[in-house]
C-alpha cells in the first residue's frame, strides 16, 4: 500500500490530470484557420497563433478552412468529422460570416436571416448533443475606409444575427466585429494596414510581386485578433479563462 501512494506521488502530473484535459475546437473560414509555413508564407489565422495563450494540457483543434462558410463546412462532411472527435467537456468556437454573404455562389451563401441563423442553431444544438460547450464569435472585419477616412463595415446583417442567436441559444458570444473594428479604428486608416496582408514586393519569395489583401491577417494582425479574442473570453466565458497562461 505505501509502495502505491509513493508511486502516485512520483507520477508525472500530466499523467495524474490526464482525465481532465480539455479541447477547444475551432470550427470556422480563413480569418482563424492555420496556413503554411512554405517559403516564409506571411499569411495567418487567429487561431494558429491561439494555442499560445493556453496553459499545458489544454489542446485547440483547429478546424478552420479557407473559403469556407456555415453552409458549406457542414455540406463538406467537415462539422461531421469535428463532432466525431468532441468529448463532454469540450468547447466548440464558431466563427463565419465572410463567405456566407457571397450571394453569386450556390455553395457557401447561406442569407442570414434564414440559413445563416438556422446553420448556426444546429452547430449549437449538435454540440450540445455531444456534451460540449458552444461558443458564438461574430465575423471579423475587413479593413474598408471610405475616402473621409471613415472605416466602413462590409458584414452587413451577419454580425447581428449571430448576436441574436447567441442570445436566444444563451451561448457565449465573443463579439469579433465589434472588437476588430475597435482596433483598426484605432490604427487607424493607414496604420491598419500592418494588421492585414499589405506585403511589398519582392519582401517574400511566395509573393514576388506583392499582395494587398484587406481580409486576411499578417503575423502581427494574427496576435492582435488573438489578444482580443482571449480579452473576450475573459469577460464571457470565465470558465474556460480559467486555463489561460497569466
Amino acid at each position: 500500500m505505501k509502495s502505491f501512494i509513493l508511486l502516485i506521488f512520483l507520477m508525472p502530473l500530466s499523467i495524474l490530470w490526464q482525465g481532465n484535459d480539455i479541447t477547444i475546437f475551432l470550427v470556422a473560414d480563413s480569418t482563424v484557420a492555420d496556413k503554411p509555413y512554405k517559403d516564409g508564407n506571411p499569411e495567418k489565422g487567429w487561431g494558429q497563433v491561439f494555442p499560445l495563450y493556453f496553459k499545458e494540457g489544454i489542446q485547440v483543434d483547429n478546424h478552420a478552412v479557407n473559403g469556407r462558410s456555415t453552409k458549406s463546412f457542414m455540406d463538406e462532411g467537415r462539422w461531421d468529422k469535428v463532432l466525431s472527435l468532441i468529448e463532454p467537456g469540450d468547447y466548440v468556437i464558431i466563427e463565419f460570416g465572410h463567405n456566407d454573404e457571397k450571394e453569386h455562389d450556390p455553395n457557401r451563401y447561406a442569407d442570414p436571416d434564414n440559413a445563416y441563423r438556422a446553420n448556426l442553431k444546429k452547430y449549437i444544438a449538435d454540440a450540445r448533443v455531444k456534451g460540449a460547450k458552444p461558443i458564438l464569435a461574430t465575423p471579423i472585419v475587413r479593413r474598408k475606409f471610405n475616402e473621409q477616412g471613415e472605416f466602413v463595415e462590409s458584414h452587413g446583417k451577419y454580425p447581428q444575427v449571430v448576436r441574436e442567436v447567441a442570445k436566444s441559444e444563451k451561448v457565449p458570444l465573443l463579439d469579433m466585429q465589434r472588437e476588430t473594428k475597435a482596433l483598426l479604428m484605432t490604427y487607424g486608416e493607414e496604420g491598419s494596414e500592418k494588421l492585414f496582408l499589405h506585403i511589398k514586393p519582392g519582401e517574400y519569395p511566395l509573393l514576388p510581386e506583392g499582395r494587398d489583401d484587406d481580409t486576411h491577417l499578417s503575423p502581427y494582425g494574427a496576435f492582435r485578433v488573438a489578444d482580443l479574442v482571449v480579452a473576450e473570453i475573459k469577460k464571457n466565458v470565465p470558465e474556460l479563462a480559467s486555463y489561460l497562461k497569466e
